[in-house]
């Protein structure tokens, strides 16, 4: 694994459209950062940040069985986004399949090479 890869992955978060506007500045940030006195401050942030943002799929699947989902996002696709959620988790995935969650965890699950840059 490699930071290269890393910080596509953030590039990933910051181009999710499930992604909220605040962590995608965060995010922005970081890259910004790269490379200069203030990387790992940048890096600290935007790893808390995601692991605040970053869902479980056992907090979404309660989400997307929901009313609010289905006002959201339509009742055909709540349900569908259901399904996937059911099939994620009982591949043994742990994480929301959405894409700024997905790209979130893997670099939650990496950062310690944004850390020790």
């Amino acid at each position: 694994m490699t930071k290269e890869e890393v910080l596509q992955h953030v590039q990933g978060v910051i181009d999710a459209p499930s992604a909220y506007a605040g962590l995608k500045d965060v995010a922005k940030e970081y890259l910004a950062a790269v490379g200069k006195a203030d990387e790992k401050e940048k890096a600290q942030k935007l790893i808390a940040a995601l692991e605040e943002c970053v869902c479980s799929i056992d907090d979404v699947l309660p989400f997307f069985a929901s009313d609010k989902a289905k006002e959201l996002f339509g009742a055909d696709q709540a349900a569908a986004m259901l399904k996937k959620g059911q099939e994620v988790k009982a591949a043994g995935g742990d994480t929301c399949f959405c894409p700024a969650c997905t790209n979130g965890k893997f670099v939650l699950d990496h950062k310690n090479l944004l850390l020790n840059a």
